[in-house]
């Protein structure tokens, strides 16, 4: 019996006994409470996920940043719990949302690389190879739970009127970017608000890839690659529109800015703080801009406001204390578009970028605030990645994951215990953690990781607890560990149709 059948089968079970007594929403379980007028049933956590994009494990000032702050987030490590060894799903965007949402690595996951349903021009088809139907997210479950779910930023797992189109995988509200190509540009001809597009008044189409021969004298020149409408200005306000709408009720927000990804744009008041005097041309790809480091800065800063932005509307809403707050990257820092990893140490000591699976490319920040249920200011080596997120939140959201989820059908483990404290010794552990990206794979072993470069005959071999830089092969020194590591990646993974191994 599938996961999405035996879902079905409780929530029919549930109208019969209660068929009078049915919500609106007709995938809501409905709970039996005391009705007397002294009761009052507990209420379930608020989930809030923030998801930045192309976010180093460096880049914020919690992890070490320095040339910037990012006061907001640090709000959430001071009152919560960092993590030090958390892993992003994929070293690049779609299949690391794919992971996340699924609880799949991408040995099983349907969404393994990035695949373009169409191509660059304004009149393109919208969007990435679809999530199918048939698979299982986080928001489903949670919805057939009773919560009000919704999704903003940038999407990319499905475009208009496809199967993986956020309300077809189970969120009540969408807004934002549907299509990851689109999202390049900060300034787009419009967005999408459930099936409806939304076209965005003063906000002309311009391609998002362009170079300049030479730096042009006038600033002025650059106003070619701006508009009136800032992208993530106006999904900060939905969000805190669709809080405000169901303050009233336990949600899950799935907040999936797409900042810092390139291209480099930020309104001009931003820039402020943080001017420099060195241009970028658009020699690798995205858009020329006057101040490429400022600006750079200036839209995490803009982000991280947006971030304190939510985090104030909860307390004034008395609901801090209520809401699970995560905060995390899809995947390490960019080398293009004018981004200067090296120059804001992006990825910290770590070696490798965004599609690269050593440790630059998939080690991100991940931060969990519940006030009186996570120790403040706590810093923890649970060794996770994204597929861990979606066993963890139905743990802390009390849903019985087995009755609906079988373990098998997912690769990750809750790490609930771990945020709350409880019953720290039953905490599991993973026997390993897997990555394939475009023919290249990668599996940590706990201290032990091991990277297969596409094309090569056997895998490169480091001891993260002594060289977690990645420096030395130590494959032909230690001969019973790549014996183990070549039998993980035998049993890593099943075929992908649309993903297969190239080696």
């Amino acid at each position: 019996m599938t996961v999405r059948t035996t879902v079905a089968r409780t929530i029919f079970m549930f109208a019969i006994v209660l068929v009078f007594a049915m919500s609106a929403r007709p995938a809501r379980l409905i709970a039996q409470v005391d009705t007397t007028p002294t009761s009052k049933p507990a209420r379930k956590p608020n989930i809030i996920f923030i998801l930045a994009d192309d976010l180093g494990y460096r880049e914020v000032s919690s992890y070490g940043q320095r040339k910037y702050k990012t006061p907001n987030i640090d709000r959430l490590a001071d009152a919560g719990m960092r993590f030090t060894h958390f892993y992003s799903g994929s070293p690049v965007c779609a299949p690391s949302r794919c992971t996340l949402l699924t609880g799949k690595h991408t040995g099983h996951a349907y969404i393994r690389n990035n695949y373009e349903m169409g191509g660059w021009g304004p009149d393109e088809p919208e969007g990435q190879l679809p999530l199918a139907d048939a698979e299982i997210t986080i928001a489903e479950l949670l919805q057939h739970d009773g919560y009000a779910t919704c999704a903003i930023g940038k999407w990319g797992l499905g475009g208009p009127e496809s199967e993986g189109h956020p309300n077809n995988q189970g969120f009540d509200h969408w807004f934002g970017y549907l299509c990851q190509r689109v999202a390049h540009n900060y300034y787009p001809t419009h967005l999408w608000r459930n099936a409806d597009k939304v076209m965005l008044d003063g906000n002309e189409y311009f391609s998002s890839h362009q170079r300049l021969a030479e730096a042009p004298g006038d600033p002025a020149a650059y106003d070619r690659f701006k508009g009136k409408q800032y992208a993530p200005d106006l999904m900060i306000d939905e969000a805190l529109t669709w809080v405000r709408d169901h303050k009233d009720e336990p949600f899950f927000l799935y907040y999936a800015t797409p900042v810092p990804h390139a291209a480099l744009q930020v309104p001009d008041e931003s820039l402020e703080p943080y001017l420099d005097k060195k241009p970028y041309l658009g020699n690798k790809g995205y858009l020329p801009h006057p101040t490429p480091r400022a600006a750079y800065a200036a839209m995490v800063s803009r982000m991280d406001g947006d971030i304190g932005k939510l985090l104030d509307l909860l307390d004034d809403l008395n609901l801090t204390g209520d809401t699970i707050v995560f905060f995390t990257s899809d995947n390490g820092p960019t080398f293009n578009g004018g981004t200067d990893s090296e120059f804001f140490s992006s990825a910290g000591i770590f070696r490798g970028l965004k599609c690269s699976v050593y440790e630059g490319g998939i080690r991100i920040p991940m931060i969990v605030r519940w006030p009186g249920h996570v120790e403040a200011g706590a810093k923890n080596g649970f060794i996770g990645g994204f597929w861990d997120v979606m066993p963890t939140i139905l743990d802390l959201a009390e849903l019985d994951k087995d009755a609906i989820m079988p373990d098998d059908d997912i690769d990750g483990i809750s790490f609930a215990s771990t945020l709350t404290g409880m019953n720290p010794i039953r905490q599991a552990d993973h026997d390993y953690l897997y990555w394939e990206y475009g023919g290249t794979r990668a599996i940590r072993l706990r201290e032990w990781k091991a990277v297969w470069p596409k094309n090569k005959d056997q895998p490169e071999l480091y001891n993260l607890a002594y060289d977690v830089m990645e420096s030395k092969n130590v494959a032909e020194q230690y001969p019973d560990v790549m014996k183990r590591i070549l039998s993980r990646f035998e049993s890593a993974r099943t075929e992908s149709e649309h993903f297969p191994l190239k080696k």
